[in-house]
């Protein structure tokens, strides 16, 4: 018999009905999520956790709330028990943590203010068990004496998926901030020429990462402004690009090196005739 997520609060002695099981899935125009939240900001998770909106008071009614995060690669992983309780409205000034702006800019429905406690119970199991949630991702409040969930995976530690290689690496621009902490590493780590692709526009891009922070620190100019300074791409309809590396350059190339590389590179794909690039 499969072991379900509902076995697990039985065994702390807490009755089903008792426990919300929340999963944030959500994603700010930045990239924010509330699994990068959860990962890196703990008390920022929590903060966003504890400002709900009314319309969701009678589904929160309970004094356990068990959250899940969903990561980039989909999921949904354990992220702790809580004990939660109402106590009010939120303030009127109150900014969230996940989209960085005032409540009062996002809904027009009052915010409820809960008090959000961690709970040792369960503890052990934070970042390592995952469930499986079900086809139903848009209710993400349930009951759990209604939704007994599988649990579909235990790891010893929690751990984010291994960098897949330069080679195999390909991403989308929006998701360069939601990136696995060691992919930042390694990407931070490597320089040379990569292509951007859109599969709307149907346009391509070639260009070069030379400077300090690799390819990443590359990437996450577009990501805030969507064309990192390129005129290509600022003349472009604005396109959630495909990223992928066509060619990491040696640690003892020079910066007229890369960009050798990455001329060659745009007559091989006729980027400039066929794509955005200019030069």
């Amino acid at each position: 018999m499969d072991l379900t997520f509902g076995d697990a609060l039985a065994k702390c002695g807490l009755a089903r009905s008792d426990v919300r099981l929340l999963r944030h899935q959500a994603k700010s125009p930045s990239g924010r999520t509330p699994y990068l939240l959860w990962r890196d900001q703990r008390t920022a998770f929590d903060e966003y956790q504890s400002v709900q909106s009314d319309t969701n008071r009678a589904k929160l009614a309970a004094p356990f709330w068990a959250s899940f995060v969903v990561p980039a690669n989909g999921g949904t992983l354990f992220s702790g028990l809580y004990v939660a309780e109402r106590i009010g409205p939120a303030a009127s000034d109150w900014v969230d943590p996940l989209y960085e702006r005032p409540g009062s800019e996002l809904t027009t429905s009052q915010l409820d203010r809960y008090r959000v406690t961690p709970s040792p119970l369960l503890a052990s199991y934070i970042g390592k068990l995952w469930i499986e949630w079900g086809a139903g991702t848009r209710s993400w409040i349930q009951r759990a004496d209604n939704q007994d969930k599988a649990i579909v995976q235990l790891t010893r530690e929690f751990r984010e998926d291994a960098f897949p290689g330069y080679d195999r690496f390909i991403a989308n621009v929006s998701d360069v901030v939601t990136l696995p902490l060691g992919w930042v590493a390694a990407l931070r780590a490597a320089r040379g020429v990569y292509l951007l692709t859109s599969a709307r526009t149907k346009e391509q891009y070639v260009g070069s990462a030379t400077g300090d922070g690799g390819f990443y620190a590359r990437w996450l100019n577009y990501a805030s402004d969507g064309h990192g300074g390129n005129i290509g791409l600022k003349s472009a309809d604005p396109s959630d690009y495909q990223i992928a590396i066509l060619e990491c350059a040696g640690s003892a190339a020079s910066y007229e090196q890369v960009l050798l590389l990455e001329s060659l590179w745009k007559r091989k794909l006729q980027s400039r005739e066929l794509g955005l690039n200019r030069n």
